[in-house]
Order: structure tokens, then sequence, then C-alpha cells
């Protein structure tokens, strides 16, 4: 399944612009990096993956709309699946974004 073009739109409308920003496709989605450290991404497999604070994690999820993410049958600590639904509000979708950007920010700079 390809990534949902018109949320990658939303997520742009939301990040841009945006310093040290870079898109890049990853993982058959459209990921948003900052400073090389990957923030958000509109997902392949539908909806949003968003990167966290590994501390906070576990307590954004809410067992339905927003899960760990797992890729190849490990979950992958930091790291949220936020469902599609979950996202179709503005509002929504740029608490999600901004918290993937803004933790993003904290990490060391990638580099290139």
């Amino acid at each position: 399944m390809a990534y949902d073009e018109e949320l990658a739109e939303r997520i742009r409308e939301i990040v841009y612009p945006g310093q040290d920003l870079v898109e890049q496709r990853m993982f058959g989605g459209l990921a948003f990096l900052v400073g090389g450290n990957m923030a958000v991404a509109a997902s392949g497999k539908g909806g949003l993956m968003v990167r966290v604070d590994r501390a906070e994690g576990e307590s954004l999820v809410d067992g339905h709309a927003v899960a760990p993410m797992v890729m190849g049958g490990r979950e992958m600590v930091g790291w949220l699946r936020v469902a599609t639904a979950a996202v179709e509000d503005d509002a929504v979708l740029r608490e999600w974004v901004e918290r993937g950007v803004n933790y993003a920010k904290t990490l060391p700079r990638k580099k290139k």
C-alpha cells in the first residue's frame, strides 16, 4: 500500500517552513526528518508514524487509535502508529506532528 498523499500534504502544511527539514521515502511511506532524525511519517500501511520520547510512549497508547509501532514483528520503542481516523481532525494531526518534530529536535543531529 502506498502512503496517503493527502495526509502527507497535511503534514507538509504543518511542518513547513521548518529549519533543517527533509522529506524522504522510507518504509513504504513518506518520512519527515529534522536534523537527520525521523520525526513523523505518512505510513505506507496507513495513518501516521510518530517518534516520541521513549519514557512517554507507553502512556500515549490507547489500545485503539494509538498503538506501538511494530516492524518485522518487533515493537519499536519510542515509535507510535496513529490510525488514519484518529488524525482526520487537523488540530489532532497538528498535535501528533508537533510532538514528533519537537522530540526529533532534541536528538543529536545526524551527520550527512
